[in-house]
């Protein structure tokens, strides 16, 4: 679906990208787990993890057809495995990819948006904040290996890791794009863009709603190397050796003083924040706008 349609229908949401898998570049609009072996989900599961004790390293694959839209049932399943690993000692570092071709993730799913009532609604949004809030204070090393285009919600998953390694393939792009589609990013993702890449690069990039090729994100700093497409895991691997050589109590300490104020941020404001979401989201306008953008999808299938 071309990002143009979404925007002539101003659906509001960083869920329209949740079809797409890939999108535009910067200058166009463009479980339970059994840690104690490496195991696979069954077919049926949104997330696969594989947990190594040898090395105490997890990689956890994103597998929710078509494009990991993250729903309430990904979210809940993602935040569970992710508890998991968190509780188990021997896990020391997380890297996040995606089996879905050409995709990381392409952000919240809007079927979880529409016709539904205020309730649900508010624990879709609990359940994404649950998202960030174990990714960006988790004391484990997590690494990124992003292997497709990674939007909206997408990019935000990315934001929390501690590195960030991109497919170096002009088709993929990354970023907050919410004011395209005309919407305000919630301060916490505004938060983690400064932090990631400064005042000025975030401003310009949420203000614009900028997705950005590889090259360009590596530029701002929104990710820290470019690999090729078929190196991109085992770079990611590579990588955490050296995050794992420092020892775990001083990076963590670390890693909290330097992220705990924005964790407490939206902690003392949680249920505020979901209330916005709420109020935002069941608008009468942005429900029909919603309508508008689901019949044209069918349209295109049909």
């Amino acid at each position: 679906m071309a990002l143009r349609a979404a925007l002539r229908h101003k659906c509001g949401l960083s869920a329209v990208l949740t079809q797409l898998a890939v999108g535009t570049s910067h200058g166009r609009v463009s479980m339970p787990l059994l840690l104690s072996q490496q195991r696979n989900r069954s077919t049926a599961s949104r997330v696969s993890v594989h947990f190594d004790q040898s090395t105490g390293v997890a990689v956890m694959y994103m597998q929710s057809p078509p494009v990991n839209s993250l729903s309430l049932d990904f979210l809940t399943e993602f935040c569970i495995s992710v508890e998991k690993l968190e509780m188990d000692k021997g896990c020391r570092g997380l890297i996040i990819t995606s089996n879905q071709p050409k995709v990381f993730s392409a952000g919240l799913d809007i079927m979880e948006m529409y016709g539904k009532t205020p309730e649900r609604c508010g624990e879709f949004w609990k359940a994404v904040q649950e998202m960030w809030l174990k990714l960006y204070g988790s004391n484990m090393v997590i690494i990124s290996a992003i292997n497709g285009s990674s939007p909206a919600g997408g990019c935000l998953m990315a934001l929390t890791s501690d590195y960030r390694i991109m497919a170096d393939n002009p088709r993929y792009n990354i970023g907050l794009n919410e004011t395209q589609l005309g919407i305000v990013a919630p301060f916490w993702f505004k938060d983690t863009m400064v932090n990631t890449v400064g005042h000025r690069s975030a401003e310009l990039s949420l203000e614009l709603g900028l997705l950005y090729s590889p090259s360009e994100a590596l530029k701002i700093g929104l990710v820290d190397q470019l690999v090729p497409e078929d190196q991109v895991l085992t770079t990611a691997l590579q990588i955490m050796t050296k995050w794992l050589a420092i020892p775990d109590h001083a990076r963590q300490i670390t890693k909290s003083t330097m992220r705990k104020p924005t964790i407490d941020k939206l902690m003392s404001s949680r249920e505020a924040d979901v209330q916005n979401f709420v109020s935002f989201i069941t608008r009468d306008s942005i429900q029909k706008s919603l309508r508008m953008y689901l019949e044209m999808l069918k349209k295109r299938k049909a």
